[in-house]
């Protein structure tokens, strides 16, 4: 009786903890295994060396600020999260109005397919996403439009990690991921019948810069739109408990400093862009974007504990449990920023390049 006792308790602790680990623990789409948790392209040793590296960066604001620094900085930081993101939250990192009745999965899925239904492209049109991640949004816009859609990621790792899902996914023939500068694209003028970015941008030390990159390798009368990080009308800068959340969500994104959503238009127009429209995403009737996060606690302390015992085992490397805690308090930031309204990550704007353009002043 006493054999048979233990016999069952191994067993429900074994389940248990397959449960905990197996089945709760990969996102939702099963793209990364928590024993498979890297650092990028970062060897496993220097892991945590680049952590610091990371933090740095915030101990010497003014070199985020250059162009020159900001890829070294944002490509740290993808090296160190993006195995992280896949595992607990996805192939798409970015957020979504969160739909009654419908799953995370499918409101991020119709959050992406907006984006280029709002561009009009049509089957074999050749469009560009800026900012790819692991394409994600990519492979959604892709099946949905049957475009051909050409990502750009400053991050090697995303580069493998995306081709490989899109192989896996059968549409490797649809989409073509590209390493590269977001500031310095390898594309040709006029070359894309639409463009894209979901939550990317937000990463450029100059939103010109990177406004001007996408103007000039578009194709006169194409459409471009973006999703945007901003400060809203809510955010007051003599407020220290707002300021310690904005500071809260760059620090903890790798943002050179968010943008206030007067500044969106503002800068698309001085490109040389026609505003279709503007909206913020966020905004009522849409439903809390951060309901996902408040829901995810639980999630995020179960895959903290999964982390803990992986770097204690030396299965995941050295710096995993740095960062995961980085991503857990910066998640709650963007609830507060969600909770206030004084941050959106969804401010969209929608913009065309005219059919004759006139040369844009670079002062």
């Amino acid at each position: 009786m006493d054999s048979l006792a233990l016999f069952c308790t191994g067993a429900l602790i074994a389940g248990g903890i397959y449960w905990f680990v197996c089945i709760l623990g990969p996102a939702e789409q099963r793209g990364k295994r928590a024993v498979d948790l890297s650092g990028g392209s970062i060897s496993a040793e220097k892991v945590q060396d680049n952590y610091e590296q990371y933090w740095s960066f915030f101990r010497r604001p003014k070199e985020i600020e250059t162009a020159e620094k900001v890829p070294d900085f944002v490509d740290t930081f993808y090296n160190l999260v993006t195995d992280i993101y896949e595992w607990g939250w996805g192939q798409s990192f970015h957020f979504s109005p969160s739909i009654p009745g419908k799953s995370h999965l499918e409101a991020t899925r119709l959050h992406e397919q907006m984006a280029v239904d709002l561009i009009n492209v049509k089957p074999g049109d050749r469009i560009l996403d800026v900012g790819c991640g692991v394409g994600g949004p990519m492979r959604a816009i892709a099946a949905h439009s049957r475009a051909k859609v050409v990502g750009i990621t400053i991050n090697d790792y995303q580069v493998n990690r995306a081709r490989m899902h899109n192989k896996k996914a059968g549409l490797d023939s649809l989409c073509e991921v590209v390493q590269g500068n977001f500031l310095e694209m390898p594309f040709s003028e006029n070359s894309f019948d639409g463009a894209y970015s979901i939550e990317a941008t937000c990463h450029a030390p100059k939103l010109e810069e990177v406004y001007a990159e996408i103007f000039r390798v578009l194709k006169p009368g194409s459409l471009y739109v973006s999703y945007e990080w901003v400060t809203t009308d809510k955010f007051k800068s003599s407020d220290p408990e707002q300021v310690e959340v904005i500071q809260g969500i760059e620090r903890g994104d790798a943002l050179p400093g968010l943008r206030n959503y007067t500044d969106i238009a503002e800068t698309a127009r001085k490109v040389g862009f026609e505003v279709v429209k503007e909206k913020d995403l966020a905004k009522p009737p849409a439903q809390p974007w951060w309901t996902r996060l408040k829901m995810g606690r639980i999630a995020y302390w179960r895959n903290h504990i999964v982390v803990t015992i992986l770097s204690a085992l030396g299965i995941a490397p050295k710096g995993t449990v740095d960062v995961h805690e980085m991503l857990f308090k910066t998640a709650d930031y963007l609830t507060r920023g969600g909770d206030t309204g004084i941050f959106s990550p969804m401010h969209m704007i929608l913009c065309r390049k005219p059919e004759k353009t006139e040369e844009i002043s670079s002062s």
